[in-house]
């Protein structure tokens, strides 16, 4: 079960070291009580995670990660920031009971996931990838799949409107004033 065939290159290495950025990343998203320091540190998980779907030769998958999550989302997460008003609370108060069951919680869910993978088999895929495998999806993409495509870029602008509209909204208690 546990025949650990490792072959220690340079891709090994890559991986570790992107997979341990990805991993710091989501926690320091999780633990950081300032929402701007959480939008950066998710930033950083998501080209950690670009990193790794090159390695693992899913150029348009890692193109696509970098220009949505990391250039979309974390800008529209800052601007969300910036257009809302917040007020610093205090920190919140400790709960080492809690904070002791999850990390008992967590390792249980590591070795469950470590157990789950290391006893799976993978079948072998059927037909090998194309060669440019970022040419084959775009050739899809704006040849049978056009009209979704164009759907989903005119839903996102919506969305996009929309939100800058509820954030742009003022208070209607502001217009009228004291009489």
């Amino acid at each position: 079960m546990f025949n650990f065939n490792i072959e220690f290159n340079g891709e090994f290495f890559a991986f570790f070291l992107l997979a341990v950025c990805a991993i710091v990343g989501a926690v320091l998203a999780i633990n950081f009580t300032k929402v701007v320091h959480t939008a950066l540190s998710l930033a950083f998980t998501f080209v950690s995670l670009a990193g790794i779907y090159v390695l693992l030769e899913a150029e348009f998958v890692a193109f696509v990660q970098v220009l949505i999550y990391v250039g979309a989302v974390t800008i529209l997460m800052i601007f969300g920031i910036m257009m809302t008003k917040h007020q610093d609370e205090g920190k919140e108060r400790t709960r080492p009971l809690l904070e002791g069951l999850a990390a008992v919680g967590c390792i249980c869910l590591f070795g469950i996931l470590f157990y789950a993978i290391r006893s799976a088999s993978f079948p072998e895929p059927a037909d090998k990838l194309p060669a440019d495998n970022t040419m084959s999806l775009g050739k899809l993409l704006y040849s049978a799949y056009a009209i979704p495509f164009e759907l989903v870029s005119v839903l996102l602008t919506v969305a996009f409107i929309g939100a800058v509209a509820l954030a742009k909204r003022e208070p209607e208690e502001k217009e009228g004033g004291p009489s």
